[in-house]
């Protein structure tokens, strides 16, 4: 059974960094894409950030382009998402996903297994 745990959460101010964390279990993650997607409440959830199978190539949102960075480490079955000059804007549950797909699609439903989400919050 595959199962995605994200970590790395928490509270910040506007300015600050945080590294996300997403530990993958029951797949080898190499061999596969990755998403980062956040829902702010009321709103729905959106795509953050990608990076294609075998770290074939990352992609972002232009409201994180430049700010956010994706990347991962198969030895450690682990993804992470390195966020820098954070705004309140930012604020959100983060998810980590998981596609068989050969590149990170910008769609939830392209996604097959999700983590249970991290708490980011940025203070003005």
């Amino acid at each position: 059974q595959v199962q995605l745990v994200e970590s790395g959460g928490g509270l910040v101010q506007t300015g600050g960094s945080l590294r996300l964390s997403c530990a993958a279990s029951g797949r080898t993650i190499s061999a596969l894409s990755m998403g980062w997607f956040r829902q702010a409440p009321e709103k729905e959830r959106e795509f953050v950030a990608g990076i294609n199978r075998s770290g074939g190539g990352t992609h972002y949102a232009d409201s994180v382009k430049g700010r956010f960075t994706v990347s991962r480490d198969n030895a450690k079955n682990t993804v992470y998402l390195q966020m820098n000059s954070l705004i309140p804007e930012d604020t959100a549950v983060y998810y980590c996903a998981l596609s068989g797909r050969t590149y990170a699609s910008i769609s939830s439903p392209a996604y097959d297994y999700w983590g249970q989400g991290t708490q980011v919050t940025v203070s003005s």
